[in-house]
């Protein structure tokens, strides 16, 4: 298993054992803690020199602390091996980031990093769908399995806790838990010899793409062309300065103002407002009977 990392355009690589994931994480435990003086001498090299050796050195030492975190993701279906992995690259992030002089050890500082980069290929790789795109929602995803107290649907009780805990409303936590509880599907499953009618349940036995219907096509070009013909017809109706302000305001390509169309014709732009809406109200009597 390894990772790289740039600083100043040079590579860091950091290799362990790929035999088998137990080997890895025997070799990752293996690696002597750093003392926090030790710590900080590293990270000033690396600060300061962009000492490469030293940043091994610092992720080296911090390789079990990824797999602690890693394996409290194990839940979700993913491969452990695949969430060290992601882990390792936040930590690498948060080495290059990291200013020896802030007071904190790298561990605590580090964490938010390794957590990110695996929150983000959970959710990348999950489900086919994504299922988490707004930042409430990403939040419920990391968070609505722990806060659930029982399997099966929650009550309303439930909700609301859930929602009052995590500063969200009742609706997004519905909808979330509706999420976690599908499945992907194929949008053309095929039969098998065990469910000979499984195909009738895939979408695409019921999600037709009307977009190549012939009729359709011919109804829909007959329409169009029908409402601009109707169109054309009631413009014709209206007195020339309420069908040039319709014209201007509704279909030339750059639409002008009401207070560029007051001051071409000397009014206010309330009456230019109220002349566009009796056009319409004309145009719509017109195009109706």
């Amino acid at each position: 298993m390894t990772n790289d990392l740039i600083i100043n355009n040079q590579s860091l690589t950091v290799a362990l054992p790929t035999g088998n994931l137990d080997q890895y994480i025997r070799a990752a435990f293996s690696v002597p803690i750093l003392s926090a003086g030790e710590e900080h001498a590293l990270a000033l090299r690396l600060h300061t020199e962009n000492d490469l050796d030293a940043a091994r050195q610092l992720v080296m030492s911090h390789l079990r602390f990824v797999v602690r975190i890693a394996r409290g993701y194990s839940g979700y279906g993913l491969a452990l091996a695949d969430l060290i992995q992601e882990g390792n690259i936040g930590l690498m992030k948060a080495v290059k980031r990291f200013d020896p002089d802030a007071g904190v050890r790298l561990v605590s500082y580090a964490v938010h990093w390794v957590r990110a980069e695996i929150h983000e290929f959970i959710l990348r790789n999950w489900r086919i769908v994504k299922v988490a795109t707004t930042k409430a929602q990403r939040k419920l995803f990391f968070n609505l399995r722990s806060k659930k107290q029982r399997l099966g649907w929650m009550n309303q009780e439930e909700v609301n806790g859930i929602a009052e805990d995590l500063g969200v409303k009742p609706e997004v936590v519905l909808e979330m838990e509706s999420r976690l509880s599908g499945q992907d599907i194929g949008f053309d499953l095929t039969a098998t010899d065990d469910d000979e009618d499984s195909h009738h349940f895939a979408p695409a036995a019921y999600l037709t793409n009307e977009s190549n219907d012939p009729a359709l096509t011919a109804e829909q070009n007959e329409w169009s062309a029908a409402s601009t013909s109707g169109l054309v017809e009631a413009l014709k109706t209206l007195d020339e300065r309420s069908r040039i302000i319709l014209e201007e305001r509704w279909l030339a390509d750059e639409k002008s103002t009401l207070h560029e169309l007051a001051d071409r014709f000397e009014v206010s732009a309330e009456r230019i407002r109220q002349l566009e809406k009796n056009a319409i109200g004309k145009l719509k009597k017109s195009m109706l009977a």
